[in-house]
């Protein structure tokens, strides 16, 4: 039996389809999906490459449509599911929204700032905490990104 609900991986098999169009566009594989009571508000990949925007990761791309849908930056309630875990500038962006939840697949050792790299989950400089979960279809998240740069690798 699995830990994470059916819920949870279907959302984390949205964000990896959101991965997979990265990829597709040449940008670093990353993808996210904002759910609000259990559906999905809004989605989002890295588009940095594309956009010239260093902003804009998955997470933030999928925040930005969140809030328009929303009418509200203020996205209590709502669970953000990527399949990286995310850095430092997108852990900002989760307090600002005041998500309730993030939840993430491939933990990042280099840059990631759930706990990997470093922790901004519980810095008493914040107003706002959230619930975190990692590792939700780890190996298939991890698995898009070694892909993609073992293809850039190649000559």
């Amino acid at each position: 039996m699995s830990a994470w609900s059916e819920s949870d991986l279907g959302h984390m098999r949205s964000a990896l389809a959101e991965a997979v169009i990265a990829a597709e566009e040449g940008e670093v594989p990353v993808g996210a999906v904002v759910a609000a009571r259990g559906d999905v508000i809004a989605r989002g990949h890295n588009r940095s490459e594309t956009d010239n925007d260093p902003s804009a990761h998955a997470e933030i791309v999928a925040l930005r449509e969140a809030a328009r849908q929303a009418g509200n930056y203020r996205l209590t309630g709502a669970t953000l599911y990527v399949t990286l875990e995310p850095c430092a500038m997108c852990m900002g962006a989760l307090v600002q929204a005041r998500i309730e939840r993030l939840v993430f697949g491939a933990y990042d050792p280099k840059a990631g700032a759930a706990g990997s790299a470093i922790d901004l989950s519980d810095s008493p400089s914040f107003n706002h905490r959230f619930e975190i979960n990692g590792g939700v279809l780890a190996d298939e998240c991890g698995a898009v990104l070694k892909s993609f740069f073992e293809s850039r690798r190649k000559p």
